[in-house]
């Protein structure tokens, strides 16, 4: 049986981090929706995000997107979140909203677009030395659409050459986090399709660049979990975007499409002891809420992610190795589907009693007022959100 003190210990110990962006306006490649109330600077991006901590318990910390989040004074910002009670986290390059970057940005076959890429790569850094972030996370669109558009090895050579100078510049405490995505916009060859692209490439820079896995960056059937266990095993798992897909890169609440998925991963993760805060392992969100209402989404998504590692700690390990060793197929599968099964809401509702927060999150900030708030505060001025 497993010991629910330990399984409390370890939701209360648990973080997740949300993205600034998940709070600005967005949408598909069609429209982007506008909604009442949605922050216009970094620093009502940070207010929101301290209303999902305060109501949650779990989510300390909101990463940045630069530009979306460029400010003049990043100290400032970084005392603006402490003083709402949360910190800054990950900071997220973009090389892939520039005009420049059609053919590529690192992997341009031009050189001077190349080093307008890597010289933001590198701004980021610096950023990250502002701010006090730990890690610098890496997405590249980068890619080609035809058959002999560009040499593929070439292509390799120059995102390895990029990487390495970034990489040089990390501080002894900051890493660097190699995001990879099957297809789009690329769509014959992306330069980092898949996780053994970015292992590779993380493998040969060194022990301070590791592979972040995004949950809806996989061909349909993809055995995610399989990913995260390997990953792990090698050292080399720095964290996860989490969010939910149906068909390609859909970027809903994580668990909102297979919460069964959700659950096998997060088993992989505490099965490798990837809760231990020794790994390192990031716990993110990375999602766009172009319907639904934006903070509430958020608590949602931390709720569902806590309810998944709940079920995955309540798997009993001697049950289910008794079983695997004796070659027992169903009962070792059934020990897996006793927990998944399990109601874990009374449990988070006495963690988060325990905590000394509401237990039910999403009434609490219904009844906060705070939505009214920014919808009356929140006139005038531009919003924040990404153009289409």
């Amino acid at each position: 049986m497993t010991d629910l003190s330990t399984v409390k210990a370890a939701l209360k110990a648990q973080s997740i981090e949300t993205p600034s962006w998940a709070y600005g306006n967005s949408g598909t490649r069609f429209k982007v929706f506008a909604q009442a109330g949605v922050p216009r600077t970094p620093q009502e991006k940070i207010d929101d995000a301290a209303r999902v901590h305060e109501f949650t318990a779990a989510a300390p910390s909101v990463a940045l997107h630069i530009p979306w989040d460029r400010t003049d004074d990043y100290p400032a910002l970084a005392a603006h979140a402490a003083g709402q009670g949360v910190r800054l986290g990950v900071i997220n390059s973009n090389v892939f909203q520039d005009d420049d970057y059609k053919l590529g940005s690192v992997t341009h076959p031009d050189p001077k677009i190349r080093r307008k890429a890597t010289d933001h790569l590198l701004e980021c850094v610096d950023i990250m030395d502002a701010t006090g972030s730990r890690d610098l996370k890496l997405w590249f669109s980068d890619g080609t659409n035809y058959p002999g558009q560009d040499d593929i090895a070439d292509r390799q050579g120059r995102l390895g050459d990029a990487l390495a100078e970034v990489y040089e510049r990390l501080g002894d405490d900051q890493r660097m986090l190699l995001e990879y995505k099957l297809f789009e916009p690329a769509f014959y060859a992306t330069d980092v399709p898949d996780w053994g692209t970015a292992y590779a490439h993380c493998l040969k820079l060194g022990p301070k660049a590791q592979v972040v896995v995004d949950t809806g960056h996989h061909a349909p059937g993809t055995n995610i979990e399989f990913i995260v266990a390997t990953l792990l095993r090698e050292g080399k798992l720095g964290g996860f975007d989490f969010n939910s897909r149906f068909y390609a890169d859909d970027d809903l609440m994580a668990g909102a499409a297979d919460p069964f998925q959700l659950f096998r991963i997060m088993y992989e993760v505490v099965r490798g002891g990837g809760l231990a805060a020794e790994t390192g392992v990031a716990f993110m969100l990375d999602q766009c809420h172009n319907i639904e209402a934006k903070i509430p989404a958020i608590i949602r998504s931390v709720m569902n992610v806590q309810e998944a590692t709940a079920k995955a700690l309540l798997v009993d390990p001697v049950a289910l190795r008794a079983a695997q060793q004796a070659g027992e197929v169903l009962e070792a599968n059934a020990v897996l589907m006793d927990a998944y099964n399990t109601d874990v809401r009374p449990l988070l509702r006495e963690v988060r009693e325990e905590q000394g927060i509401d237990p039910d999150p999403i009434a609490a900030y219904k009844r906060s007022g705070w939505a009214d708030h920014i919808v009356a505060e929140r006139v005038g001025g531009t919003q924040a959100g990404w153009g289409a």
